[in-house]
């Protein structure tokens, strides 16, 4: 089961908003919106989604991987590589 299953909800009304804020960059776009303003929503959904990214993580450390420490083994591993790799990625974007 998923670490985030308890909130959801809040997750999902999240990336609905940041899709909202998609459609919004399209209609800038298409009203030939002034460059600036169309690059200050791009930064907006831009830190949306990495606070949705951010809470994931937080839910998989605390969860996937906090069990598979408990657990031991070569799961403990590969959870921690796991993760490592996910915040690598993060901190690339």
């Amino acid at each position: 089961m998923p670490g985030y299953i308890g909130h959801r909800d809040e997750i999902l009304r999240r990336l609905r908003r940041v899709e909202g804020q998609t459609r919004g960059l399209q209609r800038m776009v298409e009203e030939d919106a002034y460059c600036i303003d169309v690059l200050t929503q791009i930064s907006a959904a831009t830190r949306a989604l990495q606070a949705v990214a951010i809470s994931l993580l937080e839910d998989h450390l605390g969860h996937c991987v906090a069990d598979a420490v408990r657990s031991g083994g070569p799961e403990r591993d590969e959870k921690l590589r796991e993760a490592t790799a996910a915040i690598e990625r993060l901190v690339r974007s």
